[in-house]
Protein backbone atom coordinates (compact mmCIF):
# COMPACT_ATOMS: atom_id res chain seq x y z
CA UNK A 1 0.00 0.00 0.00
CA UNK A 2 2.63 2.54 1.03
CA UNK A 3 4.97 1.79 -1.86
CA UNK A 4 2.22 2.93 -4.23
CA UNK A 5 2.08 6.31 -2.49
CA UNK A 6 5.86 6.53 -2.46
CA UNK A 7 5.94 6.25 -6.25
CA UNK A 8 3.76 9.37 -6.52
CA UNK A 9 5.57 11.43 -3.95
CA UNK A 10 8.93 11.15 -5.62
CA UNK A 11 7.58 12.41 -8.91
CA UNK A 12 9.07 15.88 -8.46
CA UNK A 13 12.45 14.22 -7.81
CA UNK A 14 12.31 11.36 -10.31
CA UNK A 15 14.09 13.43 -12.98
CA UNK A 16 17.16 13.44 -10.79
CA UNK A 17 17.90 9.80 -11.69
CA UNK A 18 17.42 10.16 -15.41
CA UNK A 19 20.95 11.34 -16.12
CA UNK A 20 22.42 8.17 -14.58
CA UNK A 21 23.49 5.33 -16.87
CA UNK A 22 21.69 2.86 -14.61
CA UNK A 23 18.25 4.28 -15.31
CA UNK A 24 15.67 5.44 -12.77
CA UNK A 25 13.93 3.81 -9.80
CA UNK A 26 11.00 1.64 -10.74
CA UNK A 27 11.95 1.03 -14.38
CA UNK A 28 14.33 -1.27 -16.13
CA UNK A 29 17.41 0.45 -17.61
CA UNK A 30 16.89 0.94 -21.29
CA UNK A 31 19.51 0.16 -23.87
CA UNK A 32 20.72 2.84 -26.24
CA UNK A 33 20.48 0.41 -29.14
CA UNK A 34 18.30 1.76 -31.89
CA UNK A 35 18.66 5.40 -30.84
CA UNK A 36 19.89 7.67 -33.59
CA UNK A 37 23.26 8.87 -34.73
CA UNK A 38 21.65 11.16 -37.31
CA UNK A 39 17.96 12.01 -37.27
CA UNK A 40 15.70 13.69 -39.77
CA UNK A 41 13.60 16.68 -38.80
CA UNK A 42 11.44 19.18 -40.60
CA UNK A 43 12.09 22.47 -38.80
CA UNK A 44 9.06 24.03 -40.46
CA UNK A 45 6.55 21.54 -39.10
CA UNK A 46 4.84 24.18 -37.00
CA UNK A 47 4.48 26.38 -40.06
CA UNK A 48 6.21 29.40 -38.52
CA UNK A 49 9.87 28.57 -39.00
CA UNK A 50 10.46 28.30 -35.26
CA UNK A 51 11.70 25.72 -32.82
CA UNK A 52 11.02 26.17 -29.11
CA UNK A 53 9.58 29.58 -29.89
CA UNK A 54 12.75 31.09 -31.39
CA UNK A 55 14.00 31.38 -34.93
CA UNK A 56 16.25 28.51 -35.88
CA UNK A 57 18.93 30.91 -37.11
CA UNK A 58 18.77 33.08 -33.97
CA UNK A 59 21.94 33.35 -31.94
CA UNK A 60 22.35 32.71 -28.23
CA UNK A 61 24.45 34.41 -25.61
CA UNK A 62 27.70 32.91 -24.46
CA UNK A 63 27.82 31.53 -20.93
CA UNK A 64 30.64 32.36 -18.57
CA UNK A 65 33.20 32.84 -21.33
CA UNK A 66 32.38 29.63 -23.19
CA UNK A 67 32.81 30.25 -26.95
CA UNK A 68 29.49 30.47 -28.79
CA UNK A 69 30.36 27.45 -30.93
CA UNK A 70 31.36 25.29 -27.96
CA UNK A 71 29.15 23.33 -25.55
CA UNK A 72 30.48 22.11 -22.22
CA UNK A 73 28.58 19.25 -20.55
CA UNK A 74 29.40 18.40 -16.94
CA UNK A 75 27.96 15.97 -14.42
CA UNK A 76 28.46 15.83 -10.66
CA UNK A 77 26.60 14.16 -7.82
CA UNK A 78 25.92 16.32 -4.78
CA UNK A 79 25.68 14.32 -1.56
CA UNK A 80 23.64 15.91 1.24
CA UNK A 81 24.07 15.26 4.97
CA UNK A 82 23.75 17.33 8.13
CA UNK A 83 27.42 18.27 7.68
CA UNK A 84 26.73 19.93 4.34
CA UNK A 85 27.04 19.10 0.65
CA UNK A 86 29.90 17.08 -0.85
CA UNK A 87 30.26 17.27 -4.64
CA UNK A 88 31.82 14.47 -6.66
CA UNK A 89 32.30 14.49 -10.46
CA UNK A 90 30.70 11.61 -12.35
CA UNK A 91 32.52 9.40 -14.83
CA UNK A 92 30.51 9.65 -18.06
CA UNK A 93 32.89 7.59 -20.18
CA UNK A 94 30.70 4.45 -20.14
CA UNK A 95 27.83 6.36 -21.76
CA UNK A 96 29.10 9.72 -23.01
CA UNK A 97 26.62 12.41 -23.98
CA UNK A 98 26.07 13.40 -27.60
CA UNK A 99 24.97 16.58 -29.31
CA UNK A 100 22.52 16.48 -32.23
CA UNK A 101 22.46 19.75 -34.15
CA UNK A 102 19.72 20.75 -36.63
CA UNK A 103 21.29 20.95 -40.11
CA UNK A 104 18.65 21.65 -42.70
CA UNK A 105 16.40 18.59 -42.70
CA UNK A 106 18.74 16.46 -40.63
CA UNK A 107 20.42 16.42 -37.27
CA UNK A 108 24.19 16.16 -37.33
CA UNK A 109 25.73 14.17 -34.51
CA UNK A 110 28.72 15.77 -32.80
CA UNK A 111 30.91 13.63 -30.56
CA UNK A 112 32.44 15.33 -27.56
CA UNK A 113 35.96 15.27 -26.22
CA UNK A 114 36.57 14.30 -22.59
CA UNK A 115 37.88 17.25 -20.59
CA UNK A 116 38.39 17.87 -16.91
CA UNK A 117 34.90 17.70 -15.38
CA UNK A 118 32.95 16.59 -18.43
CA UNK A 119 32.74 16.62 -22.22
CA UNK A 120 33.33 19.48 -24.59
CA UNK A 121 31.66 19.77 -27.99
CA UNK A 122 33.06 22.12 -30.62
CA UNK A 123 31.51 23.33 -33.83
CA UNK A 124 28.03 23.61 -32.31
CA UNK A 125 26.29 26.50 -34.08
CA UNK A 126 24.12 28.89 -32.12
CA UNK A 127 20.52 27.87 -31.66
CA UNK A 128 18.69 24.86 -30.31
CA UNK A 129 20.17 21.37 -30.26
CA UNK A 130 19.45 18.01 -28.64
CA UNK A 131 21.74 16.91 -25.84
CA UNK A 132 21.37 13.14 -25.55
CA UNK A 133 22.27 11.35 -22.31
CA UNK A 134 21.23 7.71 -22.03
CA UNK A 135 17.64 7.61 -23.30
CA UNK A 136 16.94 11.23 -22.36
CA UNK A 137 17.11 14.28 -24.62
CA UNK A 138 17.42 17.86 -23.40
CA UNK A 139 16.43 20.40 -26.05
CA UNK A 140 18.41 23.54 -25.28
CA UNK A 141 20.53 26.33 -26.66
CA UNK A 142 22.69 26.62 -23.52
CA UNK A 143 26.47 26.59 -23.95
CA UNK A 144 26.97 24.94 -20.56
CA UNK A 145 24.75 22.11 -19.29
CA UNK A 146 25.05 20.28 -15.96
CA UNK A 147 23.64 16.74 -15.94
CA UNK A 148 24.31 16.11 -12.26
CA UNK A 149 21.97 14.90 -9.54
CA UNK A 150 21.37 15.28 -5.82
CA UNK A 151 21.51 12.37 -3.40
CA UNK A 152 20.78 12.06 0.28
CA UNK A 153 23.64 10.55 2.28
CA UNK A 154 27.40 10.33 2.50
CA UNK A 155 29.54 10.41 -0.64
CA UNK A 156 31.62 7.50 0.68
CA UNK A 157 28.66 5.22 1.43
CA UNK A 158 29.26 1.58 0.49
CA UNK A 159 26.21 -0.24 -0.86
CA UNK A 160 25.56 -3.97 -0.70
CA UNK A 161 23.73 -6.09 -3.27
CA UNK A 162 20.59 -6.69 -1.18
CA UNK A 163 17.33 -4.78 -1.16
CA UNK A 164 15.73 -6.30 1.97
CA UNK A 165 17.29 -6.99 5.35
CA UNK A 166 15.94 -9.12 8.25
CA UNK A 167 15.20 -7.27 11.50
CA UNK A 168 15.65 -8.04 15.17
CA UNK A 169 13.17 -5.79 16.96
CA UNK A 170 12.79 -4.84 20.61
CA UNK A 171 10.59 -1.76 20.51
CA UNK A 172 8.25 -0.63 23.29
CA UNK A 173 6.14 2.44 23.91
CA UNK A 174 4.15 2.18 20.67
CA UNK A 175 0.68 3.67 20.37
CA UNK A 176 -1.91 0.83 20.45
CA UNK A 177 -1.73 -0.92 17.07
CA UNK A 178 -4.65 -0.43 14.66
CA UNK A 179 -5.08 -3.04 11.89
CA UNK A 180 -5.30 -1.78 8.31
CA UNK A 181 -8.88 -1.76 6.98
CA UNK A 182 -8.75 0.19 3.71
CA UNK A 183 -6.94 3.04 2.01
CA UNK A 184 -9.48 5.41 3.58
CA UNK A 185 -9.19 3.76 7.02
CA UNK A 186 -5.45 3.12 7.24
CA UNK A 187 -3.91 1.26 10.13
CA UNK A 188 -0.62 1.43 12.00
CA UNK A 189 2.78 1.02 10.35
CA UNK A 190 6.43 1.55 11.23
CA UNK A 191 8.76 3.43 8.86
CA UNK A 192 12.54 3.78 8.93
CA UNK A 193 14.65 6.61 7.45
CA UNK A 194 18.14 8.05 7.82
CA UNK A 195 19.80 11.41 7.41
CA UNK A 196 23.28 9.95 6.89
CA UNK A 197 22.71 7.17 4.33
CA UNK A 198 20.08 6.66 1.63
CA UNK A 199 17.47 4.49 3.35
CA UNK A 200 13.70 4.58 3.57
CA UNK A 201 11.35 1.65 4.06
CA UNK A 202 8.39 0.31 6.00
CA UNK A 203 8.72 -2.71 8.24
CA UNK A 204 7.01 -5.88 7.07
CA UNK A 205 5.48 -8.36 9.52
CA UNK A 206 4.58 -11.67 7.85
CA UNK A 207 2.63 -12.84 10.91
CA UNK A 208 0.84 -9.53 11.39
CA UNK A 209 0.58 -7.41 14.52
CA UNK A 210 -2.30 -7.84 16.98
CA UNK A 211 -4.74 -4.98 17.51
CA UNK A 212 -3.86 -2.92 20.56
CA UNK A 213 -0.27 -4.20 20.76
CA UNK A 214 2.18 -1.61 22.16
CA UNK A 215 5.48 -3.42 21.64
CA UNK A 216 7.31 -5.23 18.87
CA UNK A 217 9.67 -7.92 20.12
CA UNK A 218 10.37 -10.23 17.21
CA UNK A 219 12.90 -11.58 14.75
CA UNK A 220 10.13 -12.28 12.23
CA UNK A 221 10.23 -8.91 10.49
CA UNK A 222 12.06 -7.39 7.54
CA UNK A 223 12.80 -4.00 6.04
CA UNK A 224 12.92 -3.23 2.29
CA UNK A 225 14.88 -0.18 1.21
CA UNK A 226 12.61 1.61 -1.24
CA UNK A 227 15.60 3.74 -2.32
CA UNK A 228 17.58 0.79 -3.67
CA UNK A 229 20.19 -1.55 -2.23
CA UNK A 230 21.06 -1.39 1.45
CA UNK A 231 24.12 0.58 2.54
CA UNK A 232 26.75 -0.41 5.07
CA UNK A 233 26.21 1.52 8.32
CA UNK A 234 29.23 3.05 10.07
CA UNK A 235 29.16 4.21 13.70
CA UNK A 236 32.28 6.31 13.20
CA UNK A 237 30.48 8.19 10.38
CA UNK A 238 27.47 8.81 12.65
CA UNK A 239 25.03 6.58 10.77
CA UNK A 240 21.70 6.44 12.61
CA UNK A 241 18.07 5.60 11.91
CA UNK A 242 14.83 7.42 12.58
CA UNK A 243 12.04 4.98 13.47
CA UNK A 244 8.48 6.35 13.12
CA UNK A 245 5.14 4.79 13.96
CA UNK A 246 2.24 6.03 11.89
CA UNK A 247 -1.25 5.73 13.34
CA UNK A 248 -4.83 6.35 12.30
CA UNK A 249 -6.49 9.73 12.88
CA UNK A 250 -10.19 10.45 12.42
CA UNK A 251 -11.09 12.81 9.55
CA UNK A 252 -14.87 12.79 9.91
CA UNK A 253 -17.15 11.40 7.23
CA UNK A 254 -17.45 11.45 3.46
CA UNK A 255 -20.45 13.02 1.70
CA UNK A 256 -22.03 9.55 1.46
CA UNK A 257 -21.70 9.09 5.21
CA UNK A 258 -18.75 6.72 5.06
CA UNK A 259 -15.96 7.02 7.59
CA UNK A 260 -12.73 8.78 6.61
CA UNK A 261 -9.38 8.63 8.36
CA UNK A 262 -5.78 9.53 7.60
CA UNK A 263 -2.45 8.41 8.96
CA UNK A 264 0.23 10.46 10.64
CA UNK A 265 3.35 9.94 12.73
CA UNK A 266 2.44 9.44 16.39
CA UNK A 267 5.62 7.94 17.91
CA UNK A 268 9.29 8.29 17.08
CA UNK A 269 12.78 7.08 18.00
CA UNK A 270 16.29 8.05 16.90
CA UNK A 271 18.81 5.25 17.32
CA UNK A 272 22.41 5.67 18.36
CA UNK A 273 25.08 5.46 15.67
CA UNK A 274 25.87 1.82 14.85
CA UNK A 275 27.81 -0.54 12.63
CA UNK A 276 25.94 -2.97 10.39
CA UNK A 277 26.80 -4.74 7.15
CA UNK A 278 23.81 -6.40 5.45
CA UNK A 279 24.79 -9.83 4.14
CA UNK A 280 21.46 -11.55 3.47
CA UNK A 281 21.16 -13.34 6.82
CA UNK A 282 22.40 -10.90 9.47
CA UNK A 283 19.49 -9.17 11.23
CA UNK A 284 19.54 -5.40 11.71
CA UNK A 285 18.90 -4.82 15.44
CA UNK A 286 16.54 -1.95 16.32
CA UNK A 287 15.61 -1.42 19.96
CA UNK A 288 14.40 1.35 22.23
CA UNK A 289 11.37 3.09 23.66
CA UNK A 290 9.19 4.92 21.16
CA UNK A 291 8.30 8.45 22.29
CA UNK A 292 5.30 10.70 21.52
CA UNK A 293 6.18 13.28 18.86
CA UNK A 294 5.36 16.95 18.57
CA UNK A 295 1.94 17.44 16.94
CA UNK A 296 0.87 20.38 14.77
CA UNK A 297 -2.65 21.27 13.64
CA UNK A 298 -3.47 22.94 10.34
CA UNK A 299 -6.61 23.58 8.27
CA UNK A 300 -7.00 22.65 4.62
CA UNK A 301 -9.62 23.62 2.06
CA UNK A 302 -9.33 21.18 -0.82
CA UNK A 303 -11.47 22.14 -3.82
CA UNK A 304 -11.64 18.83 -5.64
CA UNK A 305 -14.13 19.92 -8.35
CA UNK A 306 -11.40 22.24 -9.69
CA UNK A 307 -9.44 19.09 -10.52
CA UNK A 308 -12.22 16.86 -11.76
CA UNK A 309 -13.44 19.38 -14.35
CA UNK A 310 -10.00 19.03 -15.98
CA UNK A 311 -10.33 15.32 -16.77
CA UNK A 312 -11.01 15.82 -20.48
CA UNK A 313 -7.88 17.96 -20.78
CA UNK A 314 -5.80 15.02 -19.57
CA UNK A 315 -7.49 12.83 -22.21
CA UNK A 316 -10.99 12.95 -23.75
CA UNK A 317 -11.73 9.49 -22.34
CA UNK A 318 -10.08 9.99 -18.92
CA UNK A 319 -11.91 8.78 -15.84
CA UNK A 320 -11.37 10.07 -12.32
CA UNK A 321 -8.87 8.32 -10.09
CA UNK A 322 -7.91 8.96 -6.48
CA UNK A 323 -6.73 12.13 -4.77
CA UNK A 324 -3.98 12.44 -2.17
CA UNK A 325 -2.87 15.11 0.28
CA UNK A 326 0.44 14.40 1.99
CA UNK A 327 2.94 16.09 4.28
CA UNK A 328 6.50 14.84 3.95
CA UNK A 329 9.86 15.69 5.57
CA UNK A 330 12.74 17.19 3.58
CA UNK A 331 16.05 16.00 5.00
CA UNK A 332 18.42 18.80 6.04
CA UNK A 333 16.13 21.59 4.87
CA UNK A 334 15.02 23.01 1.55
CA UNK A 335 17.87 25.37 0.69
CA UNK A 336 18.97 23.09 -2.15
CA UNK A 337 15.53 21.65 -2.88
CA UNK A 338 13.62 18.59 -1.71
CA UNK A 339 16.44 16.04 -1.67
CA UNK A 340 15.87 12.30 -1.29
CA UNK A 341 12.84 10.72 0.33
CA UNK A 342 12.34 10.14 4.05
CA UNK A 343 8.75 8.94 4.26
CA UNK A 344 5.53 10.72 5.18
CA UNK A 345 4.37 12.73 8.15
CA UNK A 346 0.71 12.60 7.07
CA UNK A 347 -1.20 10.96 4.27
CA UNK A 348 -4.86 11.42 3.39
CA UNK A 349 -6.31 9.43 0.49
CA UNK A 350 -9.80 10.02 -0.87
CA UNK A 351 -11.98 7.52 -2.76
CA UNK A 352 -11.88 7.21 -6.52
CA UNK A 353 -13.89 9.92 -8.24
CA UNK A 354 -14.13 12.22 -5.20
CA UNK A 355 -15.46 15.60 -6.34
CA UNK A 356 -16.46 17.81 -3.41
CA UNK A 357 -14.95 20.58 -1.31
CA UNK A 358 -13.14 19.09 1.69
CA UNK A 359 -12.56 21.45 4.61
CA UNK A 360 -10.87 19.84 7.60
CA UNK A 361 -8.48 20.50 10.47
CA UNK A 362 -5.73 17.91 10.37
CA UNK A 363 -3.01 17.11 12.90
CA UNK A 364 0.39 15.72 11.96
CA UNK A 365 3.39 14.53 13.96
CA UNK A 366 7.01 15.29 13.15
CA UNK A 367 9.86 13.25 14.70
CA UNK A 368 12.63 14.86 12.64
CA UNK A 369 15.05 17.68 13.55
CA UNK A 370 13.93 21.28 13.28
CA UNK A 371 16.63 21.76 10.61
CA UNK A 372 14.62 19.55 8.26
CA UNK A 373 11.99 21.09 6.00
CA UNK A 374 8.33 20.18 5.65
CA UNK A 375 6.71 19.80 2.20
CA UNK A 376 3.04 19.59 1.32
CA UNK A 377 1.85 17.74 -1.79
CA UNK A 378 -1.47 17.28 -3.55
CA UNK A 379 -2.30 15.03 -6.46
CA UNK A 380 -5.39 14.01 -8.40
CA UNK A 381 -4.96 11.02 -10.70
CA UNK A 382 -6.78 10.18 -13.92
CA UNK A 383 -6.96 6.93 -15.89
CA UNK A 384 -7.60 5.87 -19.45
CA UNK A 385 -8.67 2.26 -19.95
CA UNK A 386 -9.03 0.65 -23.34
CA UNK A 387 -8.10 -2.28 -25.52
CA UNK A 388 -5.36 -2.62 -28.06
CA UNK A 389 -6.74 -2.36 -31.59
CA UNK A 390 -7.46 -5.79 -33.03
CA UNK A 391 -6.77 -7.47 -29.69
CA UNK A 392 -8.73 -8.27 -26.50
CA UNK A 393 -5.75 -7.08 -24.45
CA UNK A 394 -6.78 -4.31 -22.06
CA UNK A 395 -4.49 -1.50 -21.01
CA UNK A 396 -4.57 1.28 -18.42
CA UNK A 397 -2.52 4.47 -18.59
CA UNK A 398 -2.57 7.21 -15.98
CA UNK A 399 -1.71 10.85 -15.44
CA UNK A 400 -2.15 13.43 -12.72
CA UNK A 401 -2.38 17.06 -11.72
CA UNK A 402 -0.04 17.66 -8.79
CA UNK A 403 1.63 20.34 -6.68
CA UNK A 404 4.51 20.28 -4.20
CA UNK A 405 5.49 23.29 -2.13
CA UNK A 406 6.67 24.29 1.31
CA UNK A 407 3.80 23.28 3.57
CA UNK A 408 3.13 26.79 4.85
CA UNK A 409 2.85 28.07 1.29
CA UNK A 410 0.68 25.20 0.06
CA UNK A 411 -1.97 25.58 2.78
CA UNK A 412 -1.93 29.39 2.83
CA UNK A 413 -4.90 29.27 0.47
CA UNK A 414 -7.29 26.69 -0.99
CA UNK A 415 -5.73 23.59 -2.54
CA UNK A 416 -6.17 24.11 -6.29
CA UNK A 417 -4.38 23.17 -9.52
CA UNK A 418 -1.58 25.62 -10.29
CA UNK A 419 -1.13 24.42 -13.85
CA UNK A 420 -3.34 22.38 -16.14
CA UNK A 421 -2.60 19.89 -18.90
CA UNK A 422 -1.12 20.77 -22.30
CA UNK A 423 -3.98 21.13 -24.78
CA UNK A 424 -4.63 19.64 -28.22
CA UNK A 425 -1.96 16.96 -28.00
CA UNK A 426 -1.33 15.69 -31.54
CA UNK A 427 0.88 13.27 -33.45
CA UNK A 428 1.68 14.50 -36.96
CA UNK A 429 -1.29 16.84 -36.79
CA UNK A 430 -3.84 14.16 -35.80
CA UNK A 431 -5.31 14.17 -32.29
CA UNK A 432 -3.22 11.91 -30.09
CA UNK A 433 -6.42 10.59 -28.50
CA UNK A 434 -7.09 8.71 -31.77
CA UNK A 435 -5.70 5.19 -31.51
CA UNK A 436 -3.92 4.47 -34.77
CA UNK A 437 -0.81 3.33 -36.58
CA UNK A 438 1.66 6.12 -37.26
CA UNK A 439 2.98 6.23 -40.78
CA UNK A 440 6.35 7.91 -40.27
CA UNK A 441 9.55 6.87 -38.54
CA UNK A 442 9.97 10.33 -37.03
CA UNK A 443 6.57 11.75 -36.02
CA UNK A 444 6.12 15.28 -34.69
CA UNK A 445 4.46 15.60 -31.28
CA UNK A 446 2.76 18.96 -30.81
CA UNK A 447 0.52 20.64 -28.23
CA UNK A 448 -0.84 24.01 -27.12
CA UNK A 449 0.00 25.66 -23.80
CA UNK A 450 -2.28 24.85 -20.87
CA UNK A 451 -5.26 27.04 -20.10
CA UNK A 452 -3.92 27.71 -16.59
CA UNK A 453 -0.41 28.29 -15.31
CA UNK A 454 2.90 29.46 -16.76
CA UNK A 455 4.97 26.44 -17.80
CA UNK A 456 8.69 26.77 -17.22
CA UNK A 457 9.28 23.39 -18.87
CA UNK A 458 7.68 20.43 -20.58
CA UNK A 459 8.61 16.81 -20.07
CA UNK A 460 7.54 14.31 -22.72
CA UNK A 461 7.80 10.64 -21.82
CA UNK A 462 7.48 7.88 -24.39
CA UNK A 463 6.30 4.52 -23.01
CA UNK A 464 6.50 1.18 -24.79
CA UNK A 465 4.53 -1.99 -24.15
CA UNK A 466 6.92 -4.95 -24.50
CA UNK A 467 5.49 -7.74 -26.70
CA UNK A 468 2.83 -9.73 -24.87
CA UNK A 469 2.84 -7.47 -21.78
CA UNK A 470 0.28 -5.01 -20.40
CA UNK A 471 2.69 -2.92 -18.31
CA UNK A 472 4.55 -0.23 -20.22
CA UNK A 473 8.17 0.72 -19.61
CA UNK A 474 9.84 4.09 -20.07
CA UNK A 475 11.40 4.20 -23.53
CA UNK A 476 12.66 7.79 -23.87
CA UNK A 477 12.24 11.22 -22.31
CA UNK A 478 12.49 14.70 -23.76
CA UNK A 479 13.00 17.86 -21.70
CA UNK A 480 12.02 21.17 -23.27
CA UNK A 481 11.65 24.79 -22.15
CA UNK A 482 8.25 26.31 -21.45
CA UNK A 483 8.24 28.06 -24.84
CA UNK A 484 8.17 24.73 -26.70
CA UNK A 485 5.02 23.48 -28.40
CA UNK A 486 6.43 20.62 -30.49
CA UNK A 487 9.20 18.06 -30.72
CA UNK A 488 10.03 15.47 -33.34
CA UNK A 489 10.95 11.96 -32.24
CA UNK A 490 14.40 11.18 -33.61
CA UNK A 491 14.43 8.56 -36.34
CA UNK A 492 15.15 5.19 -34.76
CA UNK A 493 13.42 5.98 -31.48
CA UNK A 494 10.34 3.97 -32.45
CA UNK A 495 10.88 0.26 -32.99
CA UNK A 496 8.89 -1.54 -35.72
CA UNK A 497 5.73 -3.48 -34.85
CA UNK A 498 5.53 -1.94 -31.38
CA UNK A 499 2.91 -0.32 -29.14
CA UNK A 500 3.49 3.04 -27.44
CA UNK A 501 1.80 5.90 -25.67
CA UNK A 502 2.89 9.42 -24.67
CA UNK A 503 2.62 11.53 -21.55
CA UNK A 504 3.33 15.22 -22.03
CA UNK A 505 3.71 17.10 -18.75
CA UNK A 506 3.46 20.85 -18.28
CA UNK A 507 5.73 21.92 -15.41
CA UNK A 508 5.12 25.22 -13.61
CA UNK A 509 8.18 25.61 -11.41
CA UNK A 510 9.81 29.06 -11.42
CA UNK A 511 13.11 27.72 -10.02
CA UNK A 512 13.42 24.87 -12.54
CA UNK A 513 16.19 25.60 -15.07
CA UNK A 514 15.44 22.77 -17.50
CA UNK A 515 17.93 23.87 -20.17
CA UNK A 516 20.92 24.39 -17.90
CA UNK A 517 20.34 21.95 -15.00
CA UNK A 518 17.57 19.62 -16.21
CA UNK A 519 17.82 17.08 -13.38
CA UNK A 520 19.15 18.71 -10.24
CA UNK A 521 16.99 21.83 -10.46
CA UNK A 522 13.80 19.76 -10.79
CA UNK A 523 13.86 19.35 -7.00
CA UNK A 524 13.44 23.05 -6.25
CA UNK A 525 10.09 24.18 -4.93
CA UNK A 526 7.42 25.15 -5.76
CA UNK A 527 6.79 22.48 -8.39
CA UNK A 528 3.42 21.99 -10.09
CA UNK A 529 2.69 19.64 -12.97
CA UNK A 530 -0.16 18.43 -15.13
CA UNK A 531 -0.21 15.58 -17.64
CA UNK A 532 -1.78 15.07 -21.04
CA UNK A 533 -2.03 11.48 -22.27
CA UNK A 534 -2.18 9.99 -25.72
CA UNK A 535 -4.05 6.86 -26.66
CA UNK A 536 -2.00 3.90 -27.80
CA UNK A 537 -0.31 4.15 -31.16
CA UNK A 538 1.49 1.46 -33.10
CA UNK A 539 4.27 1.30 -35.64
CA UNK A 540 4.22 -0.77 -38.84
Amino acid sequence: MHLRRFSFLVVPSVAAWLGCAGGEPGTSPESDEGLPQVVVVDPGQAGDGTWMGVELAAGCDTDGGTPSNTVLVTSSTRYHTAAGVATRPNDMSASPPEVLVPNGLTFTRITGTAVDGGYQFTGVPSGAYYLKTGTSYIVTDERQVELGTNRLGRADTVFTSQYVTPLQLNLSGLAPWTPYRSSFLPGSSVAVASGQVEVFGEMEFPGGVAAGQTSLVTNQASLPNFMGNFPVFSASAGDKLYVSQLGQQDAGTLPDGGALAYETVVRGLETSAFNFTPNGTAALPISGVMQPVSMTELPIEWRLPEYTIRASEVHPAATLGTSTFSIVPAAHGLTNGWIGYSGELLNLLLPQGASFNLTRRLTYGNPFPSTWGVVGTTSYSFRVVGTVAGSPTQYTVSGSIATSDRLENLVAGPLLPRVTSPRSLSIDGIAASVQREVGTVSPVISWLPPSMGSPSAYRMTLYRFPPGQTNATTHARFYLPGSATQVRLPAGTLAPASIYYLRVTAVDAPNYDVEHEPFVSAERLPYASADALSSLFTTP
